[in-house]
């Protein structure tokens, strides 16, 4: 698959088989995330594999019932848990950069997933401090994002997506 039907092809999916990822291919997708670019090359990024039922039903916990996104943790057989060391980071002009740094690294893992013919589901609506009590995250550490990780359950369908003249402008904002 070239980077165009990797793109293509990556859909946020909400259930997964009861199958297994093999150890070569999650430690595909985290080496792929290791190797993401960072401000100043600082990697800042660190990931927490869960693969027992009661870690899963832990981290699930800090999204509470209603999310939607608290089905996609349990179905798949692991969970990565994105972290970061602000203090291997730094703002910029207003910017934070270990929040663009960690997004790299987990865009990285879920691309490469993708590419392994894995599933994944971005999620960032949950309590910080649930998983970090549930995970011993220590208190200079930032949870940014988790996604599960495994087999879909579910067809991989095609999202609308916008034009590209209503996206890139060329000199100027608002030229075509």
């Amino acid at each position: 698959m070239n980077f165009l039907e990797i793109a293509q092809t990556r859909r946020s999916l909400r259930t997964y088989l009861d199958k297994p990822v093999e150890r070569e291919k999650l430690e595909y997708v985290l080496e792929c995330a290791r190797l993401a670019p960072s401000w100043k090359n600082m990697q800042c990024w660190r990931f927490i594999v869960i693969d027992e039922a009661e870690g899963r039903e832990a981290v699930a916990q800090s999204m509470g019932e209603s999310n939607p996104g608290r089905k996609a943790l349990m179905t798949a057989p692991l969970i990565v848990v994105l972290c970061a060391v602000p203090k291997e980071s730094e703002v910029w002009e207003g910017k934070d950069n270990m929040m663009l740094d960690a997004g790299l690294a987990m865009e990285h893992l879920i691309l490469a997933a993708t590419e392994q013919g894995l599933g994944t589901c971005w999620q960032g609506l949950f309590s910080e401090e649930t998983i970090r009590a549930a995970l011993d995250i220590p208190d200079d550490v930032r949870v940014v994002a988790m996604t599960p990780l495994g087999y879909a359950a579910e067809e991989r369908r095609p999202r609308p997506r916008k034009a590209m003249s209503e996206i890139v402008f060329h000199k100027k904002w608002g030229q075509a």
